[in-house]
């Protein structure tokens, strides 16, 4: 075994190790942490490729923005230290059984493709990778990086309501009535 194969597999188990534990845990900070390495386990996997611009971009959109930004969402609804309720046995069932789906047809997309591994080193550039997020073409990206960035907008909404919503035994006083309080205060 390599010593480039054996940084793959520490990689990869980091990866999985991180990910499994961020499904896993009951606490949701500690999930969203979690998550954190996970993403930063990634973003090592592509600095490993030698692909740096999309190690770099890994790190600045999904470490640096989403999950601070899930962070922020967790710490602004007041659910930090709360443990998560526990799913339903249906919902567990259903959850290994979606796994088990993706994981058959992860192989099979693989075996049927038959990729092979090889020495090829990657040629992109960063002005190669520029030219083709923003091209229409058929080699263009330019509709899944506005759907992304529409992704990435409502994901944002939804922290901003869950953040500003209030809780349930909070009434909301009228001016009416903090008049009268503020009278028999003074009284």
């Amino acid at each position: 075994m390599t010593a480039s194969q054996v940084i793959f597999y520490i990689l990869s188990a980091f990866i999985l190790g991180t990910a499994i534990l961020s499904v896993t845990t009951t606490k949701i900070f500690r999930s969203a942490i979690w998550l954190l390495f996970s993403l930063i386990g990634v973003a090592g996997l592509y600095f490993w490729l030698e692909v740096e611009f999309i190690a770099a971009v890994q790190i600045v959109v999904y470490v640096g923005g989403i999950v601070v930004l899930i962070i922020f969402s967790i710490f602004l609804t007041q659910q930090s230290g709360k443990e998560m309720v526990k799913p339903r046995m249906l919902r567990t069932i259903a959850s290994v059984l979606a796994v088990l789906f993706g994981f058959a047809l992860t192989y099979f997309l693989i075996y049927k493709n038959d990729f092979q591994a090889g020495d090829k080193s990657f040629d992109w550039s960063v002005g190669k990778i520029g030219n083709q997020m923003l091209a229409t073409g058929e080699n263009g990206y330019a509709l899944p990086f506005e759907v992304v960035s529409i992704l990435l907008l409502a994901a944002m909404v939804g922290c901003i309501v869950i953040a500003i919503k209030a809780p349930a035994d909070v009434s909301v006083a009228t001016k009416e009535q903090v008049e009268i309080k503020e009278k028999e205060i003074a009284e």
